[in-house]
């Protein structure tokens, strides 16, 4: 049976980026809707939710960073959206304030649509039903539960919503609880070896998944000049 069209919101206030994508992103064999804004963007993921947003961070009317913010306080659905940031080489705080409200990943401009291709496929292999999951069978770790099948995370079976990323990360440590990864170790397990992705980012990402549990629980431990573990989950 064939595989359903991956759909992608373009967001950008320039129309020769969003034309360049859109067209690099159907010769991929996905599906691009474009908008000028963040206002424009809400419009469309209301009308038909897309499987992943590649987001310009600087734009006019709303921004990419306030468009995530509010996807991400929203209902459990745009929660969980994948979102591929588009920055500004010298915008480095702009990247970094885009993964710890949520970003999966960021792409800095001037940049090849091969690599954003890349980028999002990437990504939604991590989040699609459609390749292997990230460990074999549900994980069970004090009071938290991963469903690696369905994506899903549980606390004391409240369900928690995490990105594709965050979501990975989780179940890549309580999978081998006691191990400690490196940064360099998660990236390469997440991305693969060689993605051009910084330490930071990992660390953000971790701040993110911290955030999104009940506060003072021992859910990741970070072991100093080495990297993080899965904490007792108690």
């Amino acid at each position: 049976m064939r595989a359903m069209t991956r759909h992608i919101l373009v967001v950008d206030d320039d129309p020769h980026i969003r034309d360049l994508l859109s067209f690099a992103l159907g010769k991929a064999g996905m599906t691009a809707e474009e908008a000028p804004d963040g206002e424009a963007a809400l419009a469309a993921i209301a009308r038909r939710p897309p499987d992943l947003i590649v987001l310009d961070i600087n734009m006019p009317r709303l921004d990419g960073l306030e468009l995530c913010r509010r996807l991400r306080a929203g209902p459990a659905d745009q929660a969980a959206l994948p979102i591929l940031f588009l920055s500004s080489r010298d915008d480095e705080i702009d990247r970094i304030v885009g993964i710890e409200i949520g970003g999966d990943d960021y792409v800095v401009k001037p940049f090849s649509p091969r690599e954003v291709v890349a980028r999002v496929g990437a990504i939604l292999k991590r989040g699609g039903a459609s390749v292997p999951a990230p460990t074999p069978a549900r994980i069970a770790h004090g009071r938290l539960s991963l469903d690696p099948e369905g994506w899903e995370a549980r606390w004391d079976d409240v369900p928690v919503a995490l990105t594709a990323t965050e979501f990975e990360l989780l179940a890549l440590l309580a999978a081998m609880p006691g191990r400690v990864f490196s940064r360099d170790r998660i990236i390469d397990r997440l991305h693969g070896p060689g993605f051009a992705i910084t330490d930071r980012t990992i660390d953000s990402h971790v701040r993110n998944v911290r955030a999104k549990f009940p506060a003072g629980v021992d859910l990741i431990e970070t072991r100093a000049g080495i990297g993080y573990r899965i904490g007792g989950c108690t």
